[in-house]
C-alpha cells in the first residue's frame, strides 16, 4: 500500500544540487554511454544492412527476407522478459547486471560477423533458414546484454537531476554507432570490394589502410562484393562491441544492490515481468508517450529517404546516398550539441515540462521539411535533419531519466527493485510499435502513387503527398506523446517525497 508523502526540504527543479554521495563519476558514465554500442548495432543495424545483401546483392526475394527479419520480434518477445527477470533474479559478488554485461556482451560482439556467415550459390531458402536460426540465436545474446544494461542506467543513483546527466552522456556517446548506422552500407560498397575473394582479404585490408582510392565509390558498372565488405564491416564493429563490454563490465557498479537487492529482496516472478509492471500508472503513461513517438518516427523512415532522393535530388539515387550520409554527420552533431540544452532545461523546469519542450521543438522541425527539404538548396537536408536528431535526442535522454524515477515510485508500493522488468517490458513494446511503423511506411510510401519504374519522373501527386505524409505523421505521433507526457504525476516534488520515503524505510544507497 502506497504511504502517504512527507513535506520536503526541496521546493522545485532549479533549487536542488546533487549531493557528493549521488554523483556517479565522470568515468563511470562514459563505460554506460560505450554500452550504446551493443545497442545501436545488435538491435537495429542488422535489418537494413540484411535487406542490401541478401536482397540487393545474393538476390533473395525481399518477402522471404522481410519474413524472417520480421521474426526478430518474435525472438524479442521471448527472450527479453526472460532476461529481464533472470537480470533482477541474479545474486553474484559481480552483482546482478555486470555479469550479463560482460558475457552477453563479449558473445555478441563475436556474433556480429557470424550473422552473414554464408557464401553466394545458396538457395533462396537455405539463406532465409540461415537468417531466421542466426536470429534466434543472436537475438537471446544481445537481449542478456541489453536487459542487463538498460537496468543498470536506471539504477545508478537516486538522485533526479544526476539521472538526467547520466542518459545525457549516454546519449552523447550513443551517436557515434547512430553514425555507423548511416555509414555501414556505403563501407560494404567501397571500391575496394570489386572483384574480392576471401583469399585476397588481406590484400584488401593493407589498400584501405594505405590508399585514398580503396574508400572510393566503385567505378560505373563495377559491383562490389557487398557481401565480404558486410562481413569485414560488421567485424569491425563486433570488435569494438567486445572491448565496450569488458570496459563495462569493469567500470561500472551496481549501487542498489547489496544494501536493497541481496539483503531483503525476493526473486522477481515472471507474472511480475510481464503483468504487474504494466499495473504501474506512471509506467503506462511513459510507455505510451513513447510508443507513439516511435512509431511516429518510424512510419516515416521510409519517406525520409524517398523524399531526400526523389524530391530534392530528382531520382539521382549515388547524390541522394552521399546528401543522406550528409544527414547523418548533421543528426549527430546537432544531437550532441542539444543534449546539454534541454539537459539544463530539465534542472530548470523538470523532466516533464522539459520532454514537453522537446516535442514540442520536434514538430516545429518535421513542419519545417516543408520548406528545408528544397532541390534548389540541398544543403538544407543536413540542417534540417540535424534538428529533428536533436529533439529525438532529447526526447531518448528524457525519457530514460524519467525511467529511472518510475522505479522508485514501484519500490515505494512494492518494497522491490524491479528494473530488469520494467526495461524488458518497454523495451519489447518500443521494438513492437517501431515494426508496425516500419510495416506501414511500405503500405504509406505505395499509397502516396511512388512508382519505382519512373524513376525521377515521379508524378506531382506522388511527390507531393510524399512530402505532406513525411511531417503530418510523426507530428501527429508528437502531439499525442505530449498528452501522455504532460499526464505523468512524477515532478521533482513528488521524487524528492519518495525518495525521503524509501531512505526512511531502508536506508540509502
Amino acid at each position: 500500500m502506497q504511504e502517504p508523502f512527507h513535506s520536503p526540504a526541496v521546493t522545485g527543479p532549479g533549487t536542488s544540487t546533487v549531493a557528493a554521495d549521488d554523483r556517479v563519476p565522470t568515468v563511470q558514465k562514459i563505460a554506460y554511454g560505450l554500452g550504446s554500442f551493443h545497442d545501436m548495432w545488435g538491435h537495429w543495424l542488422y535489418p537494413q544492412v540484411a535487406l542490401m545483401v541478401f536482397n540487393i546483392y545474393l538476390g533473395v526475394p525481399v518477402a522471404l527476407v522481410a519474413t524472417a527479419l520480421a521474426f526478430n520480434r518474435f525472438f524479442d518477445a521471448v527472450s527479453d522478459p526472460v532476461f529481464g527477470r533472470l537480470s533482477d533474479n541474479t545474486r553474484t559478488r559481480f552483482g546482478r547486471r555486470r555479469p550479463f554485461l560482460l558475457v552477453g556482451g563479449v558473445l555478441a560482439g563475436l556474433g556480429m560477423p557470424l550473422l552473414f556467415f554464408v557464401r553466394p550459390g545458396w538457395s533462396d531458402h537455405a539463406y532465409f533458414w540461415f537468417i531466421l536460426g542466426s536470429s534466434a540465436i543472436f537475438i537471446p545474446v544481445m537481449s542478456s546484454f541489453n536487459m542487463a544494461y538498460q537496468s543498470l542506467g536506471t539504477e545508478m543513483t537516486p538522485d533526479y537531476n544526476e539521472r538526467t546527466s547520466i542518459f545525457t552522456f549516454k546519449t552523447a556517446i550513443q551517436k557515434l554507432p547512430e553514425l555507423a548506422n548511416y555509414l555501414i552500407l556505403q563501407f560494404a560498397t567501397l571500391a575496394v570490394w570489386v572483384g574480392a575473394k576471401h583469399g585476397d582479404l588481406p590484400h584488401r585490408l593493407r589498400l584501405l589502410l594505405t590508399t585514398t582510392e580503396a574508400w572510393r565509390n566503385p567505378p560505373p558498372g563495377q559491383k562490389p562484393n557487398v557481401l565480404l565488405g558486410a562481413q569485414v564491416g560488421f567485424a569491425i564493429l563486433g570488435a569494438v562491441m567486445v572491448v565496450a563490454a569488458i570496459l563495462a563490465f569493469a567500470l561500472l557498479r551496481e549501487r542498489y544492490y547489496e544494501k536493497v537487492v541481496e539483503r531483503h529482496q525476493p526473486k522477481v516472478s515472471i507474472k511480475a515481468t510481464i503483468v504487474d509492471t504494466l499495473r504501474c500508472g506512471p509506467f503506462r503513461l511513459l510507455l505510451l508517450m513513447v510508443v507513439t513517438f516511435a512509431i511516429g518516427q518510424s512510419m516515416v523512415s521510409t519517406l525520409s529517404y524517398y523524399d531526400t532522393v526523389y524530391f530534392v535530388c530528382g531520382g539521382d539515387i549515388a547524390r541522394g546516398n552521399g546528401w543522406n550520409s550528409g544527414m547523418g554527420i548533421g543528426n549527430m552533431v546537432f544531437g550532441v550539441l542539444g543534449l546539454p540544452l534541454f539537459a539544463l532545461l530539465s534542472r530548470r523546469i523538470g523532466k516533464r515540462h522539459a520532454l514537453a519542450s522537446a516535442l514540442g521543438f520536434s514538430m516545429l522541425m518535421y513542419l519545417a521539411t516543408w520548406w528545408l527539404y528544397n532541390p534548389r538548396y540541398p544543403w538544407l537536408l543536413p540542417l534540417n535533419w540535424g534538428l529533428i536528431g536533436m529533439g529525438a535526442a532529447a526526447i531518448w535522454m528524457l525519457y530514460q531519466s524519467i525511467l529511472a524515477d518510475v522505479m522508485d515510485y514501484d519500490e515505494l508500493n512494492t518494497s522491490m527493485r524491479r528494473e530488469g522488468s520494467f526495461n524488458a517490458c518497454a523495451s519489447w513494446l518500443i521494438k513492437a510499435g517501431m515494426a508496425v511503423g516500419f510495416g506501414c511506411s511500405g503500405i504509406m510510401l505505395s499509397a502516396t502513387g511512388f512508382d519505382a519504374k519512373l524513376g525521377g519522373a515521379q508524378t506531382p501527386h506522388a511527390l507531393f503527398m510524399m512530402r505532406l505524409l513525411f511531417p503530418a505523421v510523426p507530428i501527429i505521433g508528437l502531439l499525442l506523446a505530449m498528452y501522455f507526457v504532460l499526464r505523468i504525476p512524477l515532478t521533482h516534488q513528488r521524487m524528492t517525497e519518495i525518495r525521503a520515503i524509501l531512505e526512511s524505510r531502508r536506508g540509502t544507497v
